[in-house]
């Protein structure tokens, strides 16, 4: 464990488990971006440090290699917080970079799970939006097809995601979709909070659609 500035070790007091996200992007906002303090609470391993620490990341230091390095520190954490982290830090970091785009859709066929499953978060994000998606649609649902049930779990559940939102938007899909959800049977029967959709691609596609009119 390194030696904490002081500022670091200040801001630590600040977070315990009470700490919600909000409260975390309020810390972040009053320190804006800070690398060199993003890495030492990156360092302490610890679950919510690390949540803010990449809140206040700067996009320009993340390099291959130490985005490889957050990789395999995220893989200390139990699968829910490993998942939590490593869509924090593609919602907050890369999405949000044109070089860093570039990296994540070279991670298609990568061996790390959580890279994979950043690439197909990040093709389902551009579809969840609504807006004109990427014409590799078909390239897509054919690899969708062809590995989601031999996939890691944590890539299932975005390859999954995708299949979902391209359904939802384009109708000349949207059978082929649902199919690949009957054909696997992932997530048939699961339960969700209220108010929220279910993951089964019939359930899913048939009731986001329908709030939109689509």
């Amino acid at each position: 464990m390194i030696k904490l500035s002081a500022k670091a070790e200040g801001i630590l007091a600040q977070i315990n488990s009470r700490t919600k996200l909000g409260d975390l992007r309020k810390i972040a906002k009053e320190i804006k971006k800070n690398h060199s303090l993003s890495m030492e609470l990156w360092a302490t391993e610890k679950f919510m440090p690390r949540q803010l620490s990449i809140l206040i990341m700067d996009s320009k230091a993340l390099t291959k290699d130490l985005i490889a390095k957050l990789d395999r520190d995220i893989q200390i954490h139990p699968f829910d917080e490993r998942l939590q982290l490593i869509d924090w830090l593609m919602a907050n970091q890369l999405a949000k970079d044109k070089r860093l785009i570039e990296l994540i859709q070279s991670w298609e066929n990568s061996p790390s799970a959580l890279q994979r499953r950043v690439f197909w978060y990040y093709q389902g994000r551009l579809r969840w939006v609504g807006q004109t998606p990427p014409e590799n649609t078909e390239y897509l649902l054919a690899a969708i097809e062809a590995r989601i049930v031999g996939e890691q779990p944590e890539v299932q559940w975005a390859m999954n995601f995708t299949a979902g939102w391209i359904g939802v938007y384009d109708k000349k899909y949207r059978d082929r979709c649902v199919a690949i959800g009957e054909k696997t049977g992932l997530y048939k029967g699961e339960m969700v909070s209220k108010g929220c959709t279910p993951n089964y691609l019939p359930e899913f596609i048939s009731m986001e659609a329908a709030k939109r009119n689509l």
